[in-house]
């Protein structure tokens, strides 16, 4: 299938690549609701941590080789393998006998999730039609809705009421509709004649997660001097790393697709960032009920999707650089009013309304920035644009998250760290902000 060919295939591979997003999400949402059922029952507490570090890792190795394979031999394998290594991870987790087994499961898990991540946004780049593809990233965005609202739920009832394995055994089925759906129109999609193979990126990917690790251990303790050696080892590793996985020009913030792709990480950094510290603030420092805090998560899924589809309707005719820019505007203001409620003087309402305010701004600047990676990547070159983008997405992630747990450690009451974590992740989106003068104004 072409991007100038119509329908019915459209239709199956949308519907694919849907579910595909769909299932992703819903293990995303699970796991970590499981995950104290599990430990409790493998007797693996200590190792907890690992199961989310152990995806992480590979997550980078997954969609680095899924970019550079899309682009060297079309999007096919690159799918397949990673919608097999994911289920594969799946089965694996829900017969785990222990937690080292489950760490091992998830590192696979990790695996194929990005190479899927990767491999879904460059399948958007070559099998629509431009016109398309905001309408696609939007439908992509609408996925994780479903997930966000009744995965916890879901899965909760599951590991409390029937076995946890469920969780893990429940999600496969699906991998193989979408698989059904996707890969026939996915075949014919082969790499361009003219595209000219590069070397293999796999020992950067491998290097540069252990860096973030390395980082993120360092955060964990910034006050020991281990800690303060373990950050600078971590960043020394990374710098080289990023520079042969991003595109040239990426660590100048040159305009165009680099300055693009630190948009990307800019946005993720403090929108996640922030997000790990809003459910905390809200059931710690005032009181109210996990359930009162997840509405809060709740509202920003729906305004993020809400988000994508303003972005789907602007795209035609709006400029990219000012869509970006107001969207990291209104990213900055939700924090910083959702800082607000650290203070008891503040209603807790105006948690519930910021963070919507911060979701719409994330639908908006996630779905126009993955639109301008994808117009800005040359012919055969998608694969390598969405995976630098997925990179600067999940490094963002992890670095915003260890840097709003850092400031609530070091802050002297719980309020101060709130506050000093939530200042930093606006300033992050501010530095967006900024960015998005380097962003190209039309397609």
């Amino acid at each position: 299938m072409t991007a100038g060919e119509p329908t019915a295939a459209r239709r199956a591979l949308t519907a694919g690549l849907v579910l595909t997003v769909a299932s992703v999400a819903f293990e995303g949402m699970a796991v970590p609701t499981v995950m104290p059922t599990v430990a409790r029952q493998l007797g693996g507490l200590a190792a907890y941590g690992w199961v989310f570090t152990a995806f992480m890792l590979t997550n980078v190795i997954g969609i680095t080789a899924a970019g550079r394979h899309t682009d060297d031999h079309g999007p096919a394998g690159a799918y397949l393998a990673g919608l097999g290594l994911f289920g594969l991870g799946l089965a694996i987790g829900g017969a785990a006998p222990s937690m080292a087994v489950l760490i091992a499961a998830r590192a696979v898990q990790g695996l194929g999730g990005g190479a899927l991540s990767a491999v879904v946004y460059a399948c958007v780049g070559r099998a629509y039609p431009v016109s398309e593809q905001p309408r696609m990233l939007a439908m992509l965005s609408s996925a994780w809705v479903v997930p966000g609202l009744v995965g916890p739920a879901v899965s909760g009832f599951v590991a409390d009421h029937l076995d946890w394995r469920l969780v893990f055994f429940g999600l496969i089925p699906p991998l193989g509709v979408a698989a059904a759906l996707t890969l026939p129109i996915l075949r014919p999609l082969s790499a361009p004649a003219d595209h000219a193979r590069k070397e293999s990126t796999l020992g950067a990917a491998a290097v540069l997660a252990v860096g973030v690790v390395a980082l993120l251990v360092g955060l964990e303790q910034p006050t020991h001097a281990s800690g303060v050696a373990a950050i600078v080892a971590g960043a020394v590793v990374m710098v080289p790393a990023l520079r042969r996985l991003m595109p040239d020009g990426t660590m100048v913030v040159r305009p165009g697709m680099p300055a693009a792709i630190v948009a990307m990480g800019l946005v993720s950094m403090a929108f996640f960032g922030a997000e790990t510290v809003v459910p905390l603030m809200l059931t710690t420092a005032r009181g109210q009920t996990s359930v009162a805090a997840g509405l809060a998560l709740t509202g920003a899924s729906l305004s993020w999707t809400t988000g994508a589809w303003v972005q789907a309707r602007l795209a035609g005719s709006g400029s990219r650089r000012i869509l970006v820019a107001v969207a990291s505007g209104l990213i900055a203001l939700g924090i910083a009013a959702v800082a607000t409620v650290a203070r008891e003087s503040t209603p807790v309402g105006v948690a519930w309304a910021a963070w919507a305010v911060t979701g719409l701004g994330m639908g908006i600047g996630h779905a126009t920035i993955s639109l301008i990676v994808l117009e800005q990547a040359p012919a055969g070159g998608e694969g390598t644009a969405s995976a630098a983008m997925q990179l600067a997405a999940v490094i963002g992630i992890a670095i915003g998250a260890g840097i709003a747990g850092v400031s609530i450690m070091i802050g002297s009451t719980p309020a101060v760290g709130f506050t000093l974590a939530f200042a930093l992740m606006t300033l992050t989106a501010l530095a967006a902000v900024a960015t998005a003068r380097r962003l190209p104004d039309r397609r």
